[in-house]
This record gives structure tokens, C-alpha cells and sequence, in this order.
């Protein structure tokens, strides 16, 4: 291999660190969102890697919106769309040929990197540093270890899938830019139309194809540093020890059966992220937009289990208030009960639907806040949910409380009595069960500002909601998110949200539905149950919450927890007692036993096997060689 210093004309990052001069360095930055949407998180890494690079050239994958646009363009030199074709590796393709090989060999670096991470966590400039005075030819911020056999196997070598330097940032520099090997690299860069396409003609490829023509490369964070495959991934919390300036985004949002068989704890990155210098904000911003609610749910471990210990009242003390729908008014002691366990002043709206329990309630309820207010509704046809939002909509207006807590006098006459005495007594417990436990929810709060609303778990004791909770009230559910102008992912099963409508939240979480304009006569005839618009409002909480950019967590009491993880084991041990013993396994399996209950597809499936063919002839088979055998027995007539 030639020494890089007798290159004519090159100017290498080790030369350059000798004399103290700056690199220059062009960074292509391919960006992609499925609508268009550039989130503040991208807009804060460019304008952090500003600091150390001479020109931002961003290559977006269609579509972009308007804003998306103006947003990249307030950070990068220029902006250029194409048609999302290609993934990664033409978009790269696309910006280098449209830069011009004679403007790269301009530059002592350039820097290909994407949107699928959180950065700089401090600065970038550690790691360039360390970098600039490493004398090689490319470089990258991660890698891949050696995987046999190739997992996504594909000639010309099936049984290996090489180490190589992964494609979240990939570095050249000048004298490999120029050279021919690098040119012809791209430009006879076959077409890339799949995500393993991607894989096996770049990113897997690129590391080798160099290595093996000469070109000398480092890595910043060396796999062989840590005990994984794919460090990015299964060793994210590792990395950020190791002064890793960047989250890959995937750890928070992959598959929850695939980090549970890899052991990868998100909650234990998210914790870590959480006292490093990184705006968190951005991170909640960017995933409550595009990640299925339960999958974050998950993956970031959002149950908090709160003890009845007593932690000090956040500074300054929240403004709270208390929203109270009170059709049963010999329940009020007991919700009373409860509300006293809220160790700040609220306030204390109630609302009824006659005026007779108006003035018992006024009764009852007196001295128990700082302030009462008790309201006869306009209609109970939409009970608690359209009394808040129909006749307490003034008091979710913006700036004239922190935070709300929704509840109800919940006696459900229509369940058995064991079922419903158990998820009343569940939600309250789960939301005011004690003076500490709540002073553990206004901290929670205050220590999460982007943290809009908290509940109790999805009930599942006694109530058949696990797998099954939308209902019938899916359809309309996606009906009213479109007419709210909502783009955040719904979740396909269970949603996230506050069964039984009882919740801690912030109005500004609930801005969509109040702003919407509810009123009583979209309540009105409604038959109360799945379908009718008050079930469906329930289930929108989380989601609404979301799509005003919070993230929502659920909360439970230590009691609770026991109760409710021994029940869900015993479950879940019948359940997988069925299936493989992998969780990550187990989806195919019930998908492929819930074909089997189709007769067609079971048919199919018997006839495609000969040997299942002969198990389902052979009882037919059997008789007629019977019948034959009792027929040669027979005297003739």
C-alpha cells in the first residue's frame, strides 16, 4: 500500500492536525420522513455540526413539506429533494454526482451521514478531534461485527456477512475521494430497490471494497470495544459511557419482542441520555410523531411504579384543579376521600346533571378545596367526557392551570359487582392512593416537561380489554384523528390510554380536543358503549396528547403492580406454554395458528405437505380397504 503523504497534492487530516490548520469538510446529510415533517432534532444537529464542518449539502428523500423545507435551509448550504428510490445509498449517489468530483476533491473530508440518529450528546468536536489524528483513508462512527452465516443471504458469498463500518456516518477523505476506485464505486452503482438491496451493495460492501483495494480506515467506536454484534443497537447505553456522541433512534422505537430477546433495555439509554447534555425534549418530539405509542410505551419502560413515600413539592407549587363528574352523589365521601391525599391547594370543579345533586354536592364537597365550583351539565348523554369538554372547557383554557385530574364517581351498575368495585377502586388507587403517592405525580410532572398526561395501566383483571380494547371503536377513532388533523401512529390492538376515563394531565396535552369544539348535541342520542363518541373520546387521549408533541406514561401503585404482574404471568406461562419458548418467535406462530382456524387456508396448508396429505386421506383410505376386505367375505348371491 502506498503511504498516503506520497500522494501528489494530497492533504491528509495528519498533516493537517500537525500544522494546526482546520479540515474542510462537506457533510451530505440524506434526510427522510414519510410526511414530509423535519423535527427540531435535526434542525439541533446541523446547526451543532455547523460548528465543525465548512458546507452542509442536504439530500432529502421525497416528500418535504413547505415548513420541512425552510427548516433545512436555515441550517444547511443547500437543499436538494429526489424521489424517494434508492434508500440511502442513491440519495448518497444522487449528492455526490450532483456536488461534482471536482468540488469534492476540494474538500481534506467528506462526511456521508443520516436522520436515523439523536446528536451531538455534548459535541462533536471530541470525537473529530481524536479522529483528525488517525492517519487513514475513510472512517466511520460505528460498526458491524462479522455475521455467519449472511442473514440476509445473497450471493456472491451467502455464508458471510463481513464487518464492516455502518452507514449512520461514513468519513473519506481526499485521496480516496479522487481516487478512480472510489469514482467507479458510484457511479456503476446498481440499482438499490430493497432495504437489503441497501445492505449487501453498501453499507456491508463498502468497508471490504476499499480495505481490499488499499485504502486504510478506522472506526471511532470499534465494535471489538463492546460485547455485541451491533453495538449501536444492543449496546447504546455503553456507547454513551464511552463518549459516543450520537443515539441511534431504533433503540427506542424497534420491535419490543426482539429487544426482550436481545435483553436491550431502552429505559436504561433513556436514563443515561437524561444526564448527559442533550435537549430531551427532542428526543420525546421526534418519537411521539412516528413511533407506535405502545411500542414507546415499551420500549422506554413508561410505567412508573410510585411508593406512598413523601417526596418535597416542586418549585413553584402547580396549579392544579380537580374536574369531578359526580352522577352517583353518595360516592362524594369516597372521591373526597381520595382528593384529600392531594398534598398542594387545588381546585375543585363538579359537575352533575341535576339540580338537586348540585346542592348536595355543594354540601358534601364544601371546605374540601381551595376553590369549588359545582355545574349542572348540559347533558349526561356524554357523562364525564362531555362534561369536561363540553361545559368545562373554560377551565382547560391555556395558562390557567398546570394540571387537571379527570375523575368520576365510577360505579358501573352494568358489570358484575366483583369486576366493577375492582377497576374503581383500581383507578383511584392508581392515581390518588396516598398523600406521597401523589406528591410523586406532581414530581413526576414537574422532572418531565414534556410529559403530558399520566393513568392507571389498561385494566385487565376481570375486563377481556388486553389484545382486544379498541373494540368497535377503531373506526371512528380514525375518523376523529383525521378531522384533528392528527398524523402520530394509533396503535393496532390495545391502545394506550386511560380505560375507565380517570387521568392526570396537562390542558395544554388536551388543546386538539378542547379547541374542537365539542358540544352537547354531538353527545346527544349517543348509545353509550363501543362505538358511541364518548367510548371512542376515551381512547383519544393518549393519542391527542401526542399529537401535540407530549409523551404520556402510565402509573401504579407497588399494591397494584403485585396484584397485576402475578395475574398477567400466570397468563402469559398458559399462553406461551403453546408457542416457542422465544418471545420474538412467538407472532409467527399465533399468526400462522390463526390461519389454521380458516378451513381454506387450513386445507391448503395440509394438501402442500405430502406427508399431511397422506395423514388426511388415510382414515378414508382405511374404510374403503375395509369395506373391500368385508365385501370379499361375502357369499355370493
Amino acid at each position: 500500500m502506498r503511504d498516503r503523504h506520497d500522494v501528489p497534492g494530497y492533504s491528509g487530516s495528519a498533516s493537517h492536525a500537525d500544522e494546526g490548520a482546520p479540515l474542510h469538510r462537506l457533510a451530505v446529510y440524506l434526510f427522510f420522513d414519510p410526511l414530509g415533517v423535519v423535527d427540531d432534532y435535526v434542525t439541533h444537529k446541523l446547526g451543532r455540526l455547523r460548528e465543525d464542518v465548512e458546507r452542509i449539502v442536504v439530500i432529502a428523500n421525497e416528500p418535504l413539506s413547505d415548513v420541512g423545507r425552510k427548516m433545512l435551509e436555515s441550517v444547511a448550504d443547500v437543499v436538494w429533494t429526489r424521489p424517494n428510490e434508492g434508500f440511502d445509498v442513491g440519495a448518497y449517489r444522487d449528492a455526490l454526482l450532483r456536488v461534482g468530483w471536482d468540488e469534492l476533491a476540494t474538500y481534506d473530508e467528506v462526511h456521508l451521514l443520516n436522520y436515523t440518529f439523536f446528536g451531538p450528546i455534548g459535541s462533536f468536536r471530541p470525537m473529530l478531534d481524536r479522529m483528525d489524528a488517525q492517519d487513514v483513508d475513510f472512517w466511520g462512527l460505528t460498526e458491524h461485527r462479522e455475521m455467519r452465516p449472511n442473514p440476509f443471504a445473497d450471493p456472491p458469498d451467502p455464508e458471510r456477512l463481513p464487518a464492516h463500518i455502518q452507514s449512520t456516518w461514513l468519513v473519506v477523505r481526499q485521496r480516496m475521494v479522487t481516487s478512480p476506485e472510489f469514482v467507479d464505486y458510484w457511479e456503476s452503482m446498481p440499482a438499490i430497490r430493497s432495504y437489503d438491496d441497501s445492505v449487501l451493495r453498501h453499507e456491508a460492501r463498502f468497508t471490504e471494497h476499499f480495505s481490499e483495494r488499499g485504502f486504510t480506515y478506522a472506526v471511532a467506536f470499534p465494535e471489538s470495544s463492546f460485547p455485541s454484534d451491533n453495538p449501536a443497537l444492543e449496546n447504546a447505553e455503553l456507547l454513551l459511557e464511552a463518549g459516543c456522541p450520537m443515539v441511534k433512534r431504533r433503540v427506542f422505537f424497534m420491535d419490543p419482542l426482539y429487544m426482550e430477546s436481545q435483553s436491550i433495555i431502552a429505559r436504561r439509554v433513556l436514563d443515561r441520555l437524561e444526564t448527559l447534555d442533550y435537549p430531551m425534549a427532542l428526543v420525546w418530539q421526534n418519537l411521539v410523531r412516528t413511533t407506535a405509542p405502545r411500542t414507546l410505551h415499551t420500549n422506554m419502560s413508561l410505567l412508573e411504579v410510585l411508593t406512598d413515600e413523601v417526596v418535597p413539592a416542586p418549585e413553584p407549587l402547580p396549579r392544579v384543579v380537580v374536574v369531578a363528574h359526580m352522577f352517583y352523589p353518595e360516592m362524594a365521601d369516597e372521591v373526597s376521600g381520595y382528593l384529600d391525599h392531594i398534598p398542594v391547594p387545588f381546585d375543585l370543579v363538579v359537575t352533575t346533571d341535576t339540580p338537586a345533586k348540585q346542592s348536595e354536592l355543594e354540601r358534601r364537597f364544601a371546605g374540601r378545596a381551595a376553590a369549588l365550583d359545582v355545574r349542572v351539565v348540559t347533558t349526561n348523554a356524554g357523562r364525564d367526557v362531555s362534561a369536561l369538554l363540553v361545559d368545562c372547557a373554560d377551565v382547560l383554557e391555556a395558562g390557567r392551570y398546570d394540571l387537571v385530574c379527570k375523575v368520576h364517581s365510577k360505579r358501573s351498575p352494568q358489570d358484575p359487582y366483583n369486576a366493577a368495585t375492582s377497576f374503581k377502586d383500581y383507578l383511584f388507587e392508581n392515581l390518588l392512593s396516598s398523600p406521597g403517592y401523589v406528591s410523586q405525580v406532581l414530581a413526576l410532572f414537574a422532572a418531565q416537561p414534556s410529559m403530558g398526561a399520566l393513568f392507571p395501566p389498561t385494566v385487565n383483571i376481570g375486563y377481556p380489554t388486553l389484545g382486544h380494547a379498541w373494540f368497535t371503536n377503531r373506526p371512528r377513532a380514525d375518523e376523529l384523528a383525521e378531522d384533528l388533523n392528527m398524523v402520530n401512529p394509533f396503535d393496532e390492538f390495545t391502545p394506550i390510554a386511560p380505560l375507565g376515563s380517570m387521568y392526570w394531565a396537562r390542558p395544554e396535552a388536551l388543546r386538539r380536543l378542547v379547541d374542537h369544539g365539542f358540544t352537547a348535541q354531538d353527545f346527544e342520542g349517543e348509545k353509550y358503549g363501543d362505538g358511541g363518541l364518548t367510548h371512542v373520546l376515551e381512547r383519544m387521549v393518549a393519542y391527542v396528547a401526542m399529537a401535540e408533541g407530549f409523551h404520556v406514561r402510565s402509573a401504579m401503585t407497588t399494591r397494584w403492580a403485585g396484584i397485576g404482574y402475578t395475574f398477567l404471568e400466570y397468563r402469559l406461562q398458559l399462553l406461551a406454554a403453546g408457542l416457542p419458548a422465544r418471545s420474538d418467535e412467538q407472532p409467527a406462530a399465533l399468526a400462522h395458528l390463526r390461519e389454521l382456524t380458516n378451513p381454506v387456508v387450513w386445507l391448503k396448508w395440509r394438501l402442500s405437505n405430502h406427508r399431511l396429505v397422506a395423514a388426511t386421506l388415510r382414515p378414508a383410505y382405511r374404510l374403503a380397504r375395509r369395506s373391500y376386505r368385508l365385501a370379499r367375505r361375502r357369499p355370493a348371491s
